[in-house]
């Protein structure tokens, strides 16, 4: 490894890192990260704290999982790449299928087509349910319902059904034929509406009313995340999406699950759609389906869905769509160990107990800091603080509020991430409750410090 005046010195001379200004990578050098090991990353300094992050919602096994580096090693001995278009397999997604088959299978979903990552798992999802109705002769099913606040990557495709103006504006004109309704998020929307169970009614008549608008024969799916993530951990009452899938079914549009993030038990259960009593028509996941270890994806198939396409006798259902790592033998297996460790530790139950220890002191920094206009979680290891100038009147905060208590909390010990207003936690699920302690900790002194 290069010395680390080198690596602070170019960091931004030779590249561009996504989501930032360039000119503030510049200005600004990022925190270099060289090491990591079980819940703690080490940066190029020797400052070693634990990641509240979990590298990006997706290093749910920490840094020190062994069977899946073990799993990368040996596939890339035997196997290090082939293609599975038409007319070529391999081992390891024939046997991940079957697990992933079986994972999923209280989903209702039983067929996976692999993706390079989340926002390719969006955009299959997308293409796909277009398709399905295609196969059934209603062309003109095109459009797409999603939510505002959601956020689906950032492919055109996902990028049009995103609900949020900073992955959109500077790349309009996006995918036409995309229509949002409101989020549940209590905190901030159109009705003033603070009571959840009300709001998701509201959100659910608003849906209704869209579809009306529409025309319910145009559209040929909605998708949401069970729980928003990106946009600021926005969790929904029970009733919302239930809501949904019922509206859904009642005027024939597909329901995508955007479960890129809430997939394999972060939010307390095994997949977000579970954890709300829903089963979906298509679930998009990925991130935590490798631990982060190598760029993977799987977009899950609901089985009313399969027939329609595996019954096809016209040619519509071939599938003129996939990646070149679409199935990669190296992350299939990695894939493989993963699921597999996964379940043998059992992470969903242990992310519902930190969860709920790190959303109650997150409540108690509420009552000490009135810079926090709203704390939002208790959904397993999905937690965010919203920062105001004001709490009465919720005046956002400035930009440079959250950007000081990200590097105070670093100094005191646990990586944070910021984004706008919000500070979001997702840790990896096999944070320990000292590992809770001391994220809390570094938040009080990041919030004293400012």
């Amino acid at each position: 490894m290069k010395d680390s005046n080198y690596l602070k010195e170019r960091n931004a001379k030779s590249i561009w890192h996504p989501m930032a200004h360039p000119t503030d990578s510049l200005n600004n050098p990022p925190t270099i990260v060289t090491e990591a090991e079980g819940t703690s990353i080490s940066d190029v300094d020797g400052h070693q704290v634990v990641d509240a992050v979990g590298g990006l919602w997706n290093v749910n096994l920490g840094y020190s999982c062994e069977p899946v580096k073990a799993a990368i090693a040996n596939q890339l001995d035997r196997l290090p790449y082939y293609s599975i278009f038409r007319g070529t397999s391999n081992d390891c997604v024939i046997e991940l299928g079957d697990m992933l088959q079986d994972f999923f299978a209280p989903d209702g979903l039983t067929r996976a087509f692999y993706t390079s990552g989340g926002s390719d798992s969006v955009e299959t999802a997308l293409r796909l349910s277009r398709q399905y109705h295609k196969i059934k002769g209603q062309e003109a099913r095109t459009k797409y319902l999603s939510l505002k606040k959601g956020y689906h990557g950032t492919h055109f495709g996902g990028a049009s059904v995103n609900g949020n103006a900073n992955f959109r504006t500077a790349y309009e004109p996006l995918m036409p034929g995309c229509f949002h309704i409101p989020a549940p998020y209590t905190y901030r929307n159109p009705f003033n509406e603070t009571d959840p169970e009300r709001l998701a009614q509201l959100c659910l008549q608003a849906l209704e009313d869209e579809i009306a608008f529409q025309g319910a024969n145009t559209i040929a799916a909605l998708i949401m995340e069970p729980i928003l993530g990106a946009g600021g951990v926005i969790p929904p009452h029970e009733s919302f999406m239930p809501g949904v899938r019922k509206i859904c079914d009642q005027h024939g549009i597909l329901l995508i699950a955007d479960e890129v993030i809430t997939a394999f038990g972060r939010t307390g259960s095994w997949t977000g759609s579970r954890h709300w009593g829903v089963k979906p028509d298509f679930m998009c996941t990925a991130k935590a389906i490798t631990n982060g270890y190598f760029p993977f994806g799987a977009v899950m198939i609901a089985d009313h869905v399969v027939e329609v396409f595996e019954r096809d006798t016209e040619g519509k259902a071939a599938i003129g769509h996939g990646y070149t790592y679409s199935g990669h033998p190296v992350g299939a297996a990695a894939a493989i160990a993963c699921v597999t460790e996964t379940l043998r530790l059992n992470v969903k139950d242990n992310a519902a107990a930190r969860g709920q220890q790190l959303f109650e002191g997150l409540q108690k920094l509420y009552d000490d800091f009135d810079v926090i206009g709203d704390v939002r979680g208790g959904h397993g290891l999905m937690c965010a603080l919203e920062l105001v100038s004001d709490r009465t009147t919720k005046k956002p905060i400035d930009k440079a509020t959250p950007v000081k208590l990200q590097k105070a909390a670093y100094e005191s010990g646990a990586m944070i991430r910021v984004s706008g207003p919000n500070v979001i936690l997702s840790p990896p699920l096999v944070l320990t409750a000292e590992d809770v302690d001391t994220i809390l900790a570094a938040l009080r002194s990041g919030f004293q410090s400012l």
